[in-house]
């Protein structure tokens, strides 16, 4: 677009608003520019699919000095848990006018923000975490930049503008201390994709998780993943934030499960029906194929501070613990917040600058998400299997089958003692319990303890 012609506001709206609606995002070429040296060795032990279990790292709160260093610090224990992706949260500088020190506001997407180290240090974190068969991806914020980013005076142009020629924020979002880009400039996408080229090269990082991702228009998602997917020494993890199903299309690996979550928290907190949830197995999945899967959870850095914790969300230790297993054992690809493992009992707020974790503390927890975790990665019919539902109002309760492998999951939802009454398949029926490793014999019902659940397989 010619820097020199202003749209008005409501026609780059409705630019934007049709590239994100169609139905199939338009073709545009992989970016081809040359390409930074690459630093290190490509990780070849990035997991398939279904296989992820993503852990994310808040960096801030993560440790006293709240840098880099004291992630490094906890790689083993990170390990121990039984995860093989890391998701670090912004990276980059974050801007100083207009701010409200969110890491989602952008200086500069080709820094390390000083406040967490310097670019040695992240390698060092990707190196650390590699070699403990872990992947890295960075978040990447691609719909807007902070007001002081270079482009805001060098290229007025790549920025969504009102009548009078004045830089906007995102429209209908209240986010004042960043400014939306326009997706129609073609010089401004290629630079993002080239952004983005340059961290899989400099530090050797295995993927993004790609913030509002619902935002910028499906094809600029096109043309990014095709570009990213064209690198051929790497390969690549991609997560959209987001819950528009052409993500999928798109090219992405992974979906946000914001309706799960939200689902998951109304069985818990409002007593909804468990069965509430089934639906979203179909619905979240639309136009996903070869593995592509919804990531769920029970908390992230967003409704952390929003919302409260697990333990104010779903019931406490136990309730939580069993919110989990739904999450991270029906139909998914589970993801941890760096604190909830340790049933850290206060809101970690934005901007995330003020209370830091103590890992020191519910070592009976971690062991239970260890245990969980243990039980998916090691259940094939978990991650890659047929899923049925026998859920009741208060029992969430389904098997997953593949191959002649099957697990069956239950658990009761609510803080009291519930009678479940198995289906007539299932009934009498002798399973590995795959928590105790000792041999359970279903018969035609099953009495509930308060949020007890099980982790059966056969």
């Amino acid at each position: 677009m010619n820097k020199n012609i202003l749209l008005p506001i409501s026609f780059c709206l409705f630019l934007l608003h049709s590239a994100c609606s169609s139905d199939d995002p338009i073709k545009y070429p992989p970016v081809t520019n040359p390409d930074p040296t690459q630093y290190g060795v490509p990780f070849n032990g990035v997991p398939s699919r279904q296989d992820a279990i993503i852990y994310q790292v808040n960096i801030r709160p993560f440790s006293a000095a709240g840098n880099f260093a004291g992630v490094i610090e906890r790689l083993d224990s990170i390990q121990a848990l039984g995860v093989n992706v890391i998701y670090l949260m912004p990276i980059y500088p974050v801007g100083s006018v207009n701010t409200v020190n969110s890491p989602y506001c952008v200086k500069d997407y080709k820094t390390v923000n000083p406040e967490f180290g310097t670019l040695t240090d992240l390698r060092s974190l990707v190196d650390g975490a590699h070699s403990r068969h872990m992947s890295v991806i960075l978040d990447w914020v691609a719909n807007h930049t902070a007001w002081d980013n270079a482009w805001i005076t060098t290229h007025k142009d790549w920025y969504l503008q009102d009548g009078g020629g004045n830089i906007v924020s995102p429209p209908n979002t209240g986010w004042n201390d960043v400014a939306q880009l326009n997706f129609t400039n073609a010089a401004m996408r290629l630079e993002m994709i080239k952004s983005m080229k340059f961290w899989v090269y400099t530090a050797n990082i295995d993927g993004y998780r790609c913030d509002f991702a619902d935002g910028p228009p499906l094809d600029f998602w096109a043309q990014a993943i095709d570009t990213l997917r064209n690198i051929s020494t790497h390969k690549l993890l991609l997560l959209a934030e987001g819950s528009r199903s052409n993500n999928f299309i798109a090219g992405f690996d992974y979906n946000f499960g914001f309706s799960f979550y939200g689902q998951l928290k109304g069985i818990y907190k409002n007593h909804n029906a468990a069965t509430g949830i089934d639906n979203l197995n179909s619905t979240e999945y639309i136009n996903a194929s070869s593995g592509q899967s919804i990531v769920r959870y029970t908390t992230n850095h967003d409704v952390n501070s929003s919302d409260g914790t697990p333990l104010d969300l779903f019931g406490g230790r136990n309730g939580s613990m069993s919110a989990f297993v739904i999450a991270s054992c029906m139909k998914s690809v589970p993801m941890i917040y760096g604190s909830q493992e340790v049933g850290t009992s206060f809101r970690i707020t934005f901007p995330f600058t003020g209370s830091k974790i103590n890992w020191s503390v519910n070592p009976d927890i971690t062991a239970e998400y260890k245990k969980i975790l243990s039980f998916r990665a090691g259940s094939k019919a978990i991650k890659e299997g047929t899923l049925t539902s026998y859920s009741s109002s208060d029992v969430c309760a389904f098997t997953k089958v593949v191959n002649g492998e099957k697990a069956f999951v239950i658990v009761n939802t609510r803080n009291s003692v519930i009678n479940y009454t198995l289906p007539a398949s299932l009934a009498n029926t002798t399973w590995t319990d795959a928590i105790t490793g000792g041999m359970i014999t279903l018969t035609a019902q099953l009495t509930l303890q308060p949020y007890r659940y099980f982790l059966l397989k056969q």
